[in-house]
């Protein structure tokens, strides 16, 4: 089956810089082992160009310790990319780092100018529309900016709430192909996924939610063998990485890549 919203040809990472230990984090529970991180996040890419995608590898950013999560910088469409404005001021300045390399890679580019903030780790595109989390980094006024903006290309943004304590909607869930969402319980019961095939993670392994469909892998964080069984059951050939560092700043599989 041929469906764009999971199909890619290109991806962009950027390496983990030394100074990630001091990246930003809910809750301290551990510094990053930078060693540890460079190892989990070349066994992300090599996956990703296992799939014959052309991965633009990206240097670290050592002023910019978050800099690794690259989704929260950009949206990627087929028909142009948006240029982000985060939530966290320290990660403003990540937005003109990535601008040139998405100048090279599509004829349209545009920017969110504020005053509203809004990152891609909210924004949930399938098949039939662009699901935004309003969230602690995403607030309206940036999701009606990025609404005005991708209404021009022919999308539908459905606007819709983030769980209290989980700091961005795709935390929560990630698209598996254009009608099938994993997704932890606690969001699936706000009922912004009607109409769609859910498949919840199973109990105690909320975290595995923050996964991606790479074309024909489901690339998964490791350590949760009930949730990746499932999807192994379901049909879905599942990559597990790991993100035990990336965990201890709230990133996932999601946050490492843009994808287009």
């Amino acid at each position: 089956m041929t469906d764009p919203t999971f199909e890619f040809t290109r991806a962009i990472t950027r390496k983990p810089a030394a100074s990630i230990i001091d990246g930003l984090r809910a809750e301290d529970i551990g510094t990053p082992d930078l060693d540890r991180m460079l190892a989990a996040h070349a066994h992300y890419v090599e996956t990703l160009k296992k799939t014959g995608a052309e991965v633009i590898e990206l240097p670290p950013l050592e002023e910019f310790p978050d800099a690794v999560f690259v989704e929260d910088t950009a949206l990627c469409l087929p028909q142009g990319a948006v240029l982000m404005r985060p939530g966290a001021p320290s990660r403003l300045g990540e937005v003109a780092e990535m601008s040139p390399t998405l100048h090279r890679v599509y004829d349209d580019v545009r920017r969110i100018e504020g005053p509203g903030h809004i990152e891609g780790g909210d924004i949930l595109v399938t098949g039939r529309e662009v699901l935004v989390g309003r969230s602690d980094r995403t607030d309206a006024e940036g999701v009606e900016e990025l609404r005005n903006i991708i209404s021009e290309w022919g999308h539908k943004l459905r606007e819709v709430f983030t769980p209290p304590g989980v700091l961005h909607f795709k935390t929560d869930c990630s698209l598996l192909d254009g009608e099938t969402i994993l997704s932890t319980k606690r969001l699936d019961e706000s009922g912004c996924f009607e109409g769609y095939r859910v498949l919840h993670t199973a109990e105690g392994e909320e975290a595995a939610a923050n996964s991606i469909r790479f074309n024909q892998f489901v690339i998964c964080p490791d350590g949760f063998p009930r949730t990746a069984e499932m999807l192994d059951k379901a049909g879905y050939e599942v990559v597990q990485i790991d993100n035990s560092e990336c965990a201890k700043l709230d990133g996932g599989m999601s946050c490492l890549s843009l994808r287009f």
